[in-house]
């Protein structure tokens, strides 16, 4: 199979796989218990009230045409309108999606500094106190619940005073300092899972690769331990490491939920909780199905990253997951 018509069929399966992921979620925010008629209007509004609101949003249509006509809008890039605040969802999310992806960029550029050194230092001494420190650290970080880090940051910084600001953002037009500053705890509380998962993958990969015989072969050659880590290790570890990398890229764009919401930060996140609390169909949909495209595009680009690196996963048909 050429590398093309592989690739080809990579990027068909993507586009297919979203197509499928787009009704389930059309279905699935059909299907959440209560209505936004009875959160906008009240539980005292009369039928008449309810029917003109259902008639507006457009909800009185057969469902069929509902998601055609979504999918048509999104494909425009008409993501609707809110259907409490009547703001336009795009306008929202060209607001907000910058401030996500910030916290998302400085994050994986905090892990991959600090994750994929400390797993190859856990990996490469494995047998000492450095490895047994790094697989409790690794634990511990991934252990530690967002929400828990999150209010004891939010306590250390209001009862020490640390210099970093809660609750105070601005954007980058406004105040470039006082942006990024404001960015700092919620990609603090972030980076650490996120360091721990990739340390903890890339020991086990590099772990399962010195003990390949072709590493054995090296040795026995009389290559220094730096030479057959660059040659040998590096390249063939990078598959698994990449995997990680573009699954954390997929979930911290649409799971910052939590930090958004603790640090007072007006992205993504806080923005779909506030949709999900008003069952705001529109917005929901639209956050839901940009945080899928964003995972399976990064899976894809993960897939062509790592059979390029190593052209052998072709003929395992994907990535070493």
């Amino acid at each position: 199979m050429t590398v093309i018509l592989w690739s080809i069929r990579r990027v068909l399966a993507a586009l297919l796989t979203l197509a499928g992921v787009s009704v389930l979620i059309f279905a699935s925010v059909r299907l959440m218990p209560g209505d936004y008629t009875d959160l906008v209007l009240g539980p005292l509004a009369t039928e008449a009230q309810r029917a003109q609101a259902v008639g507006e949003s457009g909800l009185d249509a057969p469902v069929v045409e509902q998601y055609f006509r979504w999918v048509g809008g999104v494909l425009t890039g008409d993501l609707g309108y809110s259907f409490v605040s009547n703001v336009s969802v795009t306008d929202e999310f060209a607001a907000r999606l910058p401030v996500t992806a910030t916290i998302a960029a400085i994050t994986i550029v905090v892990t991959l500094l600090i994750g994929i050194p400390l797993g190859f230092v856990a990996a490469l001494r494995a047998d000492g106190s450095a490895g047994a420190a790094g697989k409790l650290l690794s634990a511990l970080g991934i252990s530690i619940p967002e929400f828990l880090l999150a209010g004891l940051l939010v306590f250390a910084v209001s009862t020490l005073g640390l210099g970093v600001s809660v609750g105070q953002y601005a954007s980058f037009a406004d105040d470039p300092a006082r942006f990024f500053g404001s960015l700092v705890l919620p990609v603090a509380v972030l980076a650490v899972g996120c360091v721990a998962v990739v340390a903890r993958n890339t020991r086990d990969a590099v772990l399962n690769i010195l003990v390949e015989p072709h590493i054995q072969a090296a040795v026995a050659r009389g290559e220094t331990p730096l030479f057959i880590i660059r040659h040998h290790v590096v390249r063939n570890a990078a598959a698994p490491i990449l995997t990680i990398v573009g699954a954390l890229v997929a979930v911290l764009l649409g799971g910052t939920v939590i930090v958004e919401f603790v640090f007072n930060v007006p992205g993504m996140g806080s923005y779909l909780q506030t949709a999900l609390g008003r069952r705001d169909y529109a917005i929901i949909q639209a956050a839901v199905l940009l945080a899928a495209t964003v995972f399976i595009l990064a899976a894809l680009v993960v897939d062509l990253v790592s059979n390029a690196l190593d052209p052998r996963l072709r003929l395992t048909g994907g990535s070493r997951r």
